[in-house]
């Protein structure tokens, strides 16, 4: 990972199910966190474990703003966002662990 990576991402519990917005610094611990309900709250009440859009930031102020930004719009805005990259809403996962996988 760069030095200063920084990331806004959505989370779903399924296909069109229940959303999750959040920021880090650390993308691939936060989603394991996610995804292995280490951290009480929303995602862990809802079972929001699916990583469905991610983006990249190199100024934590820019990725807070996109964060706050993508929480207050409509779903149907999210869903579009979502669907405009990962059509099929697969997991990205992988592709993230692999992406910024430690040497």
């Amino acid at each position: 990972m760069r030095e200063h990576s920084y990331f806004v991402y959505i989370l779903a519990s399924g296909r069109n199910g229940t959303l999750y917005t959040g920021v880090t610094n650390d993308i691939v611990r936060r989603i394991w966190e996610h995804k292995n309900d280490l951290i009480d709250g929303f995602t862990k009440k809802y079972g929001v474990h699916i990583l469905v859009w991610y983006e990249f930031h190199e100024d934590i102020n820019l990725a807070i703003v996109r964060e706050k930004r993508i929480k207050r719009w409509n779903r149907a805005w999210k869903i579009k966002l979502i669907e405009k990259e990962n059509s099929g809403w697969n997991c990205l996962w992988e592709k993230l662990t692999g992406e910024f996988a430690q040497p």
